[in-house]
């Protein structure tokens, strides 16, 4: 079934069934063991096979190791200019078989550098050296991301590394690793960017080493990230972002596919969702960020009426064409009582086709803070919701 993604929600859970397939467009043959495809502009899932089933998520693994980095470069634990020695350990990476930045402990890479050895080249000795620069230890870093994994509302998540090499009890799901990167999106567009470098290589690298694995950078110019992933046990994955120009605006896709057969294949399974996400839905804004959508009666307060509306806007992905014949519903609570406070939730506007299938749920909050009137104007209010 298809669920809207509430992102202001601390659960930051799926929260409603869109409709039964029947009355939604059906995705296409997908050769992986777990997708998802994710609209962003509105928050909705499109298709979903297994999208809850634990997988062996291998170098996805980095993207929620580079979340904790960009969250301390944010936080100024650490600097873009710093230089983080090459421990003993990362050199060691070698010897595991995995994906590489080829850095050596006489080298000096700086930390801008090594973000790039972990997006671009997949570097598991890059992930090493950046998680003991912000964690210290190797462990601590771990209990870090498992701790940012939890704020995230992400229960079938569990790391025991920083670089996805298989090990027990390392895994994830296609559902979260949507989610770990919706955020990086999300929270740290400056840093984004790094997902689309096509090709980098540190000094003394191979040169075989400098090409992003993620072959649909090349292949579709709206495709801009984000992050491959390979072991035995995981297959061939890959989450993939593209942002396409509407004339109702960009509107970006993320899909997430995990245990395919082989490098193509995640690459073709990965732009067949996108192309069908973008083909078969539309998406369209039915209130902009901060807008009244109803004024109702406010009893007690020194103003009579609250606005009520949605912070973030309301998007919806709707079926090709149904965007006209949508059909919006507001439940609250009554009656409303001061004083009320700025973003405190009151009701949800509900949103459905014509046909009666619901397509969102999207909370209705207070847009500006009521309080309370004097104590003549309670008394009276008061008597009046008495008699009412």
């Amino acid at each position: 079934m298809k669920r809207l993604i509430p992102w202001l929600a601390a659960t930051l859970a799926l929260a409603l069934p869109l409709a039964a397939r029947a009355q939604m467009p059906q995705p296409p043959e997908v050769a992986a063991k777990s997708y998802l495809l994710l609209d962003m502009a509105s928050n909705q899932v499109l298709a979903e096979r297994n999208a809850d089933a634990a997988a062996d998520p291998a170098s996805l693994t980095k993207l929620m190791t580079a979340y904790v980095v960009f969250a301390a470069l944010r936080d100024k634990k650490i600097s873009e200019d710093q230089v983080l020695p090459v421990s003993l350990r990362a050199w060691e990476e070698r010897k595991g078989g995995g994906s590489l930045m080829f850095i050596e402990p006489r080298d000096k890479p700086k930390v801008s550098d090594l973000l790039r050895g972990m997006i671009v080249n997949s570097g598991n000795d890059a992930s090493v050296v950046l998680a003991e620069g912000v964690g210290g230890t190797l462990p601590t870093f771990v209990e870090m991301m498992n701790r940012q994994a939890q704020a995230f509302g992400l229960k079938n998540t569990s790391f025991k590394n920083v670089t996805g090499l298989t090990e027990p009890g390392h895994q994830s799901t296609a559902r979260d690793m949507a989610v770990i990167a919706s955020r990086i999106i999300r929270d740290f567009p400056e840093y984004y960017p790094i997902y689309s470098t096509k090709k980098y290589r540190f000094e003394g690298a191979p040169a075989s080493n400098e090409n992003n694995r993620n072959v649909l950078l090349s292949r579709d110019p709206t495709v801009d990230g984000m992050k491959t992933g390979y072991t035995e046990a995981a297959g061939y994955c890959l989450v993939a972002s593209a942002q396409r120009d509407f004339p109702n605006g960009k509107r970006r896709l993320l899909s997430v596919v995990l245990n395919t057969t082989s490098m193509e294949a995640r690459a073709t399974e990965s732009q067949k969702l996108l192309n069908w996400g973008y083909v078969a839905w539309d998406a369209v804004r039915l209130f902009e960020p901060g807008k009244a959508i109803a004024t109702p009666q406010v009893w007690k307060g020194k103003t009579n009426e609250a606005k009520l509306g949605a912070e973030a806007g309301v998007f919806v992905s709707v079926p090709k064409g149904e965007g006209g014949k949508l059909v919006t519903k507001i439940e609250r609570t009554d009656p409303l009582v001061a004083p009320l406070a700025k973003g405190q939730k009151v009701g949800v506007l509900k949103v459905a086709t014509a046909a009666g299938a619901p397509v969102a749920e999207v909370p209705l909050v207070v847009l500006e803070q009521v309080d309370e009137a004097g104590i003549l104007g309670r008394a009276w209010d008061a008597i009046r919701l008495w008699i009412k």
